[in-house]
């Protein structure tokens, strides 16, 4: 799809990952729609668009809300218009092992990213159905493909984002909507400093993808979406390493679980 003119909806919009992909996707010449919690954060992406001459709206929201994902939508859809491009970016969740999640953070990681892209997709989709383009776009983790100790919150999460992926791209079949995963390794952000211990839980192997910018993942999304592609997986040894974990799982599981730090102490 060429993103020039098109609206184009992110979640997660006001840092990482979600702020560079409304930057790049304004750069293609996006109308951008700026989804997340923090209004102060999101006005400041929306004012670096608008300075180099893009259009940027902002849109204050609690994803794990339903209501207020509904009410948010309305407004868009009465405002500005249907989006052309939604993005689920946004994602939360510490790894943790099982035993150290509490039930009410286990149910705040479902609620982002599963239940946030869930809620903006079913609100958004008949309008797009009924003008019968689009495209979405889908963010997980490596963790949503192979899993290791210590993360298990986190894992099932990005495992139901994979899921929502896999079952939209089977709905939506036969019509003009694509629908792209969008699988990156690590990424430079604040993730690990607002997460303490989350980084020595990392299998040690992880090591060997290196660590990505937020504007890195931008750019692959943008291409995704113009060559509408069904997964865009980065770096490459991370796809060879799912190839791998899809036609010999057993010994993608060793390796993660012999370079694994054990709950509770680092690798």
């Amino acid at each position: 799809m060429e993103i020039a003119g098109r609206l184009v909806l992110i979640t997660g919009a006001s840092s990482g990952i979600g702020a560079a992909t409304a930057k790049a996707m304004a750069r293609a010449g996006g109308r951008i729609l700026l989804l997340a919690r923090r209004r102060a954060s999101l006005e400041e992406v929306a004012a670096e668009i608008k300075q180099v001459g893009h259009e940027a709206w902002v849109y204050p929201v609690d994803l794990s809300d339903a209501k207020a994902v509904e009410q948010t939508a309305q407004a868009i859809l009465s405002e500005v218009g249907v989006p052309d491009i939604l993005i689920n970016n946004a994602g939360a969740g510490r790894w943790l092992p099982i035993d150290e999640t509490s039930p009410d953070e286990a149910v705040q990681m479902m609620a982002s990213p599963y239940f946030g892209a869930f809620y903006v997709t079913r609100f958004f989709l008949p309008a797009m159905r009924k003008r019968g383009t689009g495209h979405i776009v889908n963010l997980t983790s490596p963790a949503g493909f192979v899993v290791w100790p210590g993360a298990t919150a986190y894992s099932v999460a990005r495992w139901a984002m994979r899921g929502l992926h896999e079952s939209l791209r089977s709905e939506l079949n036969e019509t003009e909507i694509k629908v792209t995963l969008v699988v990156p390794t690590a990424v430079a952000s604040t993730y690990f400093a607002n997460n303490p211990g989350g980084e020595e839980r990392l299998p040690s192997i992880a090591k060997l993808y290196g660590i990505l910018t937020p504007e890195q993942v931008a750019e692959a999304i943008v291409r995704g979406v113009r060559r509408e592609q069904r997964e865009v997986i980065i770096p490459p040894l991370l796809r060879l390493t799912i190839w791998f974990h899809r036609y010999l799982p057993g010994l993608v599981r060793w390796a993660l679980l012999k370079t694994a730090a054990k709950p509770g102490r680092a690798a």
